[in-house]
């Protein structure tokens, strides 16, 4: 017996809180911004510096990331134009429920709506994934290692400054000859 829920909808916060996480940071901060956040396109898109097509290019490309993440079956579009009619309509689904797609980008489409009805749920989560990771041992250790490491790098700057040897006197230049008046 199937579902009429579609498979993305039973992706739990947590699911998508660590499928986010392992992804790179652009396409997670996109998802975030636009679905969590609840960022209009053109807020978006000024934000990254683009244009409003090409920031619903990136999303679309985040979205297929994310739902091959959680490990729904995703193609990717066949080309440009493809890619490009597939951007418009993933943004018209999120903008409209009734909007039409073809069933190759339902995937997306799904995850997208999940990622926004669970959007309180995974920003609570992504802070507190945040501030866990920050207070972690290994981020202070590396908190320390880079300390150190610029420390060492001043120090080393200072010896080799003050250790340079002594610069010649110079020389005063002889003064430039006087141009002909002019006629």
């Amino acid at each position: 017996m199937t579902s009429s829920e579609p498979e993305a909808f039973r992706l739990s916060p947590q699911v998508l809180i660590a499928s986010l996480r392992a992804m790179e940071p652009r396409p997670s901060a996109l998802l975030l911004r636009r679905l969590v956040e609840g960022r209009s396109q053109e807020a978006c898109a000024t934000y990254y510096g683009v244009s409003a097509e090409a920031f619903s290019v990136l999303l679309l490309r985040a979205s297929v990331a994310l739902a091959r993440r959680v490990g729904l079956s995703v193609r990717e579009p066949a080309g440009g134009d493809e890619e490009a009619a597939w951007a418009r309509m993933l943004g018209e689904a999120l903008t409209r429920e009734d909007a039409r797609f073809p069933a190759a980008l339902v995937p997306a489409v799904d995850v997208c709506r999940r990622l926004r009805a669970v959007g309180t749920e995974v920003a609570e989560g992504m802070e507190a994934a945040a501030r866990e990771d920050a207070a972690s041992p290994h981020r202070r250790r590396e908190e320390w290692l880079r300390r150190l490491a610029v420390a060492a790098l001043l120090a080393l700057t200072a010896y080799l400054y003050l250790s340079r040897p002594e610069e010649p006197p110079r020389r005063p230049r002889p003064p430039a000859p006087a141009a002909p008046a002019p006629r």
